[in-house]
């Protein structure tokens, strides 16, 4: 069995094959609306996300605020499209950090062989016990609320997954024929890992990165509904949610319920752009 059919068939990985292409060119056109919004956010928000109106708190939609404003008067669409550059930009950050640091210790082991691919195993492995959350958390605490502590603790909690991934994916790739034939041709290790057998796992390694973004979108989002990530003034669709606490036993749940719909929808999102991806990749193997 390969390595990308490993991948789907993962524990706990959501396997939404069935619907087919319409599902994935669905999703994927959600991430790009999502990212869009993002990366446009300061022009097309209608208003200050932290402008203040208590005279106006917890008013439903209108035509001025299309998603009503928060406990503070804040306006929800606003808070909604800018928190959209913060809780994509920290899962960006994990995925980026804990990728290429997988690839490359996942490479190493797998290439190398005999001792150091032992300490790197066994290292990976103890970092893989450790609860990315619980390390966060403690970051966190030590350094204070911001963005960068829980990128950093949540990259080296997400590192192992793609190490291990990488390492079982070069493992196989290193015994094909096409090794041994740069070999003979005179090529280096490094050359022919780097040029030949790094780009060839690239496709699953992407398929699972992508899995594990929105992962670290929900985990950052927690840590922000816990008040241990962005700072209280950053908009952020976890510390939204945090925020929307008071207006939902108040019986104005929306401002709660907006930010919540907006992850659930973006990992399901991502989850099904990568599975489609490494189930394309599982097909081109066999």
């Amino acid at each position: 069995m390969s390595a990308a059919t490993a991948l789907l068939r993962r524990p706990g990985l959501a396997r939404i094959r069935g619907a087919g292409a319409p599902l994935s060119a669905l999703c994927l056109g959600f991430v790009a609306v999502v990212v869009l919004v993002a990366l446009l956010a300061p022009f097309i928000a209608p208003y200050d996300p932290n402008a203040v109106d208590l005279g106006n708190a917890l008013a439903g939609p209108s035509a001025d605020h299309l998603l009503g404003v928060d406990a503070s008067g804040r306006d929800t669409l606003s808070r909604l499209v800018l928190g959209a550059r913060t809780s994509l930009l920290g899962p960006l950050g994990v995925v980026v950090f804990s990728t290429l640091a997988g690839v490359a210790v996942g490479t190493a082991a797998a290439w190398r062989g005999g001792w150091l691919d032992s300490v790197l195993s066994r290292s990976t492995e103890l970092v893989f016990a450790f609860p990315g959350m619980l390390l966060a958390i403690l970051i966190v605490s030590v350094y204070g609320e911001g963005l960068m502590a829980p990128v950093i603790a949540l990259a080296i909690a997400y590192l192992p997954y793609v190490s291990r991934l990488t390492r079982s994916l070069v493992l196989a790739e290193r015994e094909r024929p096409y090794v041994e034939a740069y070999r003979v041709q005179g090529h280096s290790g490094l050359q022919i890992c780097l040029r030949h057998v790094v780009p060839a796992v690239a496709p699953v390694v992407l398929a699972q990165s992508t899995v594990n973004f929105g992962y670290a979108l929900i985990d950052l989002a927690g840590l922000s509904f816990l008040g241990l990530g962005v700072p209280a003034l950053t908009p952020d669709w976890g510390r939204m949610v945090f925020d929307g606490k008071t207006a939902i036993q108040s019986g104005y749940p929306l401002s709660a319920i907006v930010p919540c719909a907006a992850v659930i929808l973006t990992v399901v999102a991502f989850n099904v752009v990568g599975e489609r991806q490494a189930d394309k990749v599982a097909r081109r193997d066999r």
